[in-house]
């Protein structure tokens, strides 16, 4: 069993073949799909993705940090109103990003604390969207750590000091795509790094795996990532699916 932690399939790439893709996937032995949230005009995709396939798909709920722009506390407000109306597996895809825009840092931080907050009340696992912000992100986890944090920091592509610093957050890493890259970086250190701290994930649409490098990314592309992980810690495709696929329950609960 195979678990793609982060996949948004409910996105338009998938529109034209959305159900083929996801047979594909699960030929390729993926069989659990968890669905991070970017913003409210995307939930009644989300929703309805969750109505077809029922036993395959967990959902998020958050708003994604590039979504944060000046109406982020009514984006904020949606949030609230559905994690009190019903369960879902975390709060994600939350965090900071300042690769394409810096000027909504402030409104990011207070978005990204008050998405921690509820998950600890709730005991639910966060994930965490991190580009060009390791240490805004570690600047708040350090304001909000106790028991009942915890979650997966998504796409993780930082370096060692970093993995091990989210680590010590009760965060896993979630090792997508950029692992298959010459200029991944993280390939060099990852073999220090515990096979328990590691989940895996596509990001699909987004960051495909080599040989598909640049085009459009699919869950069942997964199976490119287990091969570069057997590789790096020296074990066998199944052992890697097997102990990431545990770690996932670790998080998710499920």
């Amino acid at each position: 069993m195979i678990t793609d932690t982060h996949t948004h399939l409910y996105v338009e790439q998938f529109d034209a073949d959305r159900e083929a893709m996801i047979l594909r996937a699960k030929s390729a032995g993926v069989s659990r799909f968890f669905i991070p949230a970017i913003d409210s005009s995307y939930h009644k995709r989300m929703f309805d993705l969750e109505k077809y396939y029922p036993y395959e798909v967990f959902l998020m709920m958050g708003v994604h940090p590039t979504s944060v722009k000046t109406n982020y506390k009514e984006e904020l407000a949606k949030v609230k109103e559905w994690i009190d109306q019903r369960d879902f597996y975390a709060i994600g895809e939350i965090g900071i990003d300042l690769y394409w825009d810096t000027s909504f840092l402030k409104e990011q931080q207070d978005a990204f604390r008050i998405q921690i907050q509820w998950a600890k009340e709730k005991k639910w696992p966060i994930v965490i969207h991190c580009r060009e912000a390791f240490d805004e992100i570690f600047e708040i986890l350090e304001q909000e750590v106790n028991d009942d944090l915890r979650g997966i920091f998504h796409c993780f592509t930082g370096n060692l000091e970093q993995a091990e610093k989210a680590i010590s957050f009760n965060m896993k890493l979630g090792i997508g795509g950029v692992v298959t890259f010459k200029n991944g970086k993280i390939n060099q250190f990852l073999n220090q790094i515990s096979l328990e701290h590691i989940v895996l994930e596509t990001d699909s649409p987004y960051l495909a795996p080599k040989p598909y490098r640049g085009k459009r990314n699919e869950s069942s592309y997964i199976r490119y990532i287990i091969d570069t992980l057997a590789t790096i810690y020296g074990k066998d495709f199944d052992e890697i699916a097997q102990i990431t696929t545990q770690n996932s329950k670790d998080i998710f609960g499920i």
